[in-house]
């Protein structure tokens, strides 16, 4: 019960006893004392037989390793208060994560009772639900001193915890089982607190250029769209001013054809006084018994006459008014058409060929505006 390793059928051993008589039957035997391995150590050979079985059931597979958790909020540790690996682990910890919650079971981490100690912290801390991350380990020492990191009652606790477990036993040339079942190896306890917590100070100074950065991508992401805001507002400009332009150009052709026609209406009864004139200058009363009979047919063809150029005046005004309305851009834009200009340049588009499928329009309505997006492109010969 006292052997550390496993006695096997073909192991040579080397035993210390004494020699006994068994009187009634005369046959000698050899009560032991010890037994140690021949060639080997007893805890070297009790290592490699433990590793073996507890391999083959699988708590060394990678597998199983869970990932360190990046921002810790409370690491627990595992050591004994005595030791300089606790100091170690402190003073990393505090210096590189000054806010850090550090939670510390102490345990004896060698003797008897070391490796069941272990194992209950290990358990307590998974039970308390706060700690984000576990360091277990010692200082160095002889393969004697470590062994209660090396009892299956460690190696499966580490393996049975929910919590992630950082082995820093000894150092880098020491090997336990502890490092084989912990989720991460560190090769000292100092290692191991680094391998936990990030440096705050570098966290902080990376949020800081982060921030400026986003900063700066926000302001050349304002200054893009005001430009493209400006374009916008450029081009509904340039088109209002396009078509107040025009507005005004019809204004100016409806009032030379009001004067044209003022003026011609004046020539006419003008023209009408002065035959009147000429007529009462040749009043002779013979005459004009003479011309009693033809004055009415003169008249009446005087009349037909102005109302032939009248209709006639009023018919080139008429012809003159619908052509003005036909070159009108506010006509043309009633009749159903619009203006078709690029968005966001504002260019106007006169051929199917300057735009391309996918391509953003905006039409000009007689009436408000519309967002177009081009989904076929066709040539006058497809038409």
């Amino acid at each position: 019960m006292r052997l550390r390793f496993a006695l096997q059928e073909g192991l040579k051993v080397i035993v210390r006893g004494r020699l006994t008589v068994y009187g009634p039957r005369g046959e000698y035997q050899i009560v032991l004392d010890t037994v140690e391995p021949k060639g080997i150590g007893a805890l070297q050979l009790a290592f490699e037989q433990l590793k073996e079985r507890l391999g083959a059931e699988g708590l060394f597979d990678q597998d199983r390793k869970k990932p360190m958790p990046a921002f810790p909020r409370a690491v627990g540790v595992v050591t004994s208060l005595t030791g300089a690996a606790i100091r170690d682990i402190l003073a990393v910890l505090r210096r590189r994560w000054p806010t850090i919650q550090i939670l510390i079971a102490p345990v004896q981490v060698q003797g008897e009772s070391a490796g069941s100690q272990i194992a209950e912290a290990l358990n307590a801390l998974n039970d308390l639900g706060s700690v984000d991350v576990i360091i277990v380990g010692r200082g160095g020492g002889s393969l004697e001193d470590l062994w209660s990191f090396n009892e299956e009652i460690v190696v499966r606790a580490i393996a049975a915890s929910h919590v992630p477990v950082v082995s820093a036993v000894g150092h880098e040339i020491d090997v336990t089982l502890a490092d084989f079942v912990a989720d991460l190896r560190a090769p000292t306890p100092s290692a191991a607190a680094e391998a936990v917590v990030p440096v705050l100070a570098d966290i902080l100074e990376r949020v800081r250029e982060l921030k400026v950065r986003l900063g700066q991508v926000m302001l050349r992401h304002c200054a893009l769209e005001r430009q493209r805001l400006d374009a916008g507002i450029r081009g509904v400009t340039e088109v209002r001013f396009r078509l107040q332009e025009a507005v005004q150009r019809t204004d100016d052709m409806v009032d030379r054809l009001r004067v044209k026609v003022q003026q011609l209406f004046m020539s006419g009864r003008e023209r009408v006084h002065q035959a009147q004139r000429d007529l009462s200058s040749l009043n002779p009363i013979l005459m004009i018994k003479e011309g009693l009979a033809t004055v009415p047919q003169l008249s009446k063809r005087l009349e037909g006459r102005m109302g032939m150029i009248l209709a006639q005046h009023r018919d080139r005004v008429h012809a003159r008014l619908a052509q003005l309305n036909t070159l009108s851009p506010l006509a043309i834009l009633q009749r159903g058409y619009s203006i078709l200009q690029t968005v966001p340049a504002g260019q106007i588009l006169h051929r199917a060929s300057d735009v391309e499928v996918g391509q953003e329009l905006e039409a000009q309505l007689a009436t408000g505006r519309l967002g177009c997006m081009v989904t076929r492109v066709c040539d006058d010969s497809s038409v």
